[in-house]
């Protein structure tokens, strides 16, 4: 029994329930005050170095999330059992589909997000887009090419699904978990007690790393593990230091 059940069904919820929660929590780092001793860039940096408008972002974030819609609601309805009852797996299969949904994006979201970078072709007219954000925050988690968001973000959600072989209900909370994390890992924050940052590796300042100049072709792996990265030498290891007017700065620990 889940809290929309006989009002929504799970197939509307699993696919609009993470597109709300970007915005709840991307918005909610948005508003909070400058917290200037937890960035990871000061705000100059953020006004000075990024290429594209705030107002753009949040246009191409709006996009994607609906391409991701029509994809999301199309696939979880024609998966849906035909007799319209839907029985649950047992609560450690439902987990063993979340790890293993989280592996498949995992892979998938690392070689196609490391092939944009190495075919110029795709770098220079798809994948450069994101990384007009040279300084990333919450709300630009998903600010993508068209072409890349519905390659990396919306196919490799559609593979995670379908191999994992979960239901509906289960992907409600496997998606707004990965919107969550995805969200988090842009924030640009290094907050204290930050549970992502205790159990992931693969966490905010990883990702600030690949944003970097010096990283760019380096800590591909998203939004989970950092297996791949490791696994084919593409992980760029970092210290993290304070900045002596405040915040951090993820700095990268080899050339």
């Amino acid at each position: 029994m889940v809290f929309w059940e006989g009002y929504v069904s799970d197939e509307v919820m699993g696919t609009f329930a993470p597109i709300v929660l970007y915005w709840v929590y991307a918005g909610f780092y948005h508003l909070l005050p400058p917290l200037d001793k937890y960035r990871l860039h000061t705000m100059k940096d953020e006004e000075n170095k990024n290429l594209v408008s705030f107002s753009t972002v949040v246009k191409g974030v709006l996009l994607q999330q609906l391409v991701q819609a029509i994809v999301a609601l199309f696939l979880l309805t024609t998966t849906a059992d035909a007799s319209g009852v839907t029985v649950q797996p047992s609560i450690p299969m439902q987990v063993l589909q979340i790890l293993i949904a989280m592996f498949v994006m995992d892979t998938w979201q690392y070689f196609v997000h490391r092939y944009m970078h190495q075919n110029k072709f795709l770098y220079r007219h798809i994948h450069s887009q994101h990384h007009r954000l040279v300084v990333p925050y919450a709300i630009g988690a998903l600010y993508n090419h068209p072409i890349e968001g519905l390659l990396l973000d919306t196919v490799g959600g559609a593979i995670s699904y379908l191999i994992s072989r979960m239901t509906a209900r289960t992907a409600v909370v496997f998606f707004c978990f990965a919107v969550v994390k995805t969200v988090d890992d842009h924030c640009g924050l290094w907050l204290p007690g930050n549970i992502f940052h205790l159990f992931f590796q693969n966490n905010t300042a990883y990702h600030d790393i690949h944003h970097q100049l010096q990283g760019l072709k380096y800590n591909y792996s998203q939004p989970f593990f950092s297996i791949w990265d490791k696994l084919l030498g593409t992980y760029m290891p970092f210290d993290l230091v304070r900045r002596p007017e405040g915040g951090f700065e993820a700095r990268a620990a080899k050339d």
